[in-house]
């Protein structure tokens, strides 16, 4: 069946995963440490920064999970009150720094162009938040090319559960396997599997790699400039 919408996750698919969040991670750290820069290394090892090599884990809480599990992880003995203002306050936080640093992978808005041009409704599904998708997709100037963003405050089940996809499917009107899902990690993949999905990419653009997302994808792609010619070699 042709594939008629496409749902991208947004870091490390849409925009540079390195260059936009490393400083906000590591900000985000220190804070939570309250200024120790040792236990701030200790926060960020935990969430999936690799200092030795100096990027993110594939498929960790950092490329991969919501600012719910990441305040999980920092402050385990918070209470649920606690939490719900952590998270609110991490929610706010990011989706501002995100979209004031979000550094565009090359070639994604000529993608995006030529695909909304070929009338194939375009979504945005992230386990940051809502906010912080539309926000950044404002600061990109792209985001009169999406119909919807999906932050993991959006549904009642984020990745990789197949919420996403079964709302942006329902949307637009039409079944999931009309949809494809395009990502640079695990829970992107899974989802699309999860829903149904008509189609799921890998790219190799962010955090995942060939050996962790091959079991998973259908076509795996250098970045989503790989995607038009794609999508109109294989209709």
């Amino acid at each position: 069946m042709a594939i008629k919408a496409i749902l991208f996750d947004k870091d490390g698919t849409l925009i540079d995963f390195e260059a936009t969040w490393r400083a906000i991670a590591e900000n985000m750290a220190m804070k939570a440490a309250d200024g120790d820069r040792a236990e701030a290394e200790r926060l960020l090892d935990v969430a999936g920064y690799d200092a030795e090599n100096r990027r993110f884990k594939p498929d960790s809480v950092f490329a991969a999970g919501t600012n719910a599990e990441l305040i999980a992880l920092w402050y385990p003995q918070a209470n649920e009150e606690e939490r719900h203002a952590l998270v609110a306050s991490y929610d706010d936080f990011t989706a501002q720094e995100g979209a004031n640093h979000a550094v565009p992978l090359d070639g994604v808005r000529e993608a995006l162009t030529a695909l909304h041009e070929n009338g194939i409704k375009l979504g945005v599904a992230t386990n940051d938040s809502t906010l912080g998708a539309e926000k950044t997709l404002l600061a990109l100037g792209i985001a009169q090319m999406f119909a919807a963003a999906y932050g993991y405050d959006a549904v009642a089940n984020p990745k990789p559960a197949p919420d996403v996809l079964h709302a942006f499917a329902d949307m637009n009107g039409l079944r999931p396997s009309e949809v494809a899902m395009v990502g640079d990690n695990r829970h992107d993949l899974e989802m699309a599997r999860a829903a149904g999905a008509g189609l799921a990419v890998g790219v190799l653009s962010g955090t995942g790699s060939r050996q962790t997302l091959g079991s998973l994808a259908d076509v795996i792609l250098g970045s989503v400039a790989d995607l038009p010619a794609y999508i109109k070699a294989n209709p």
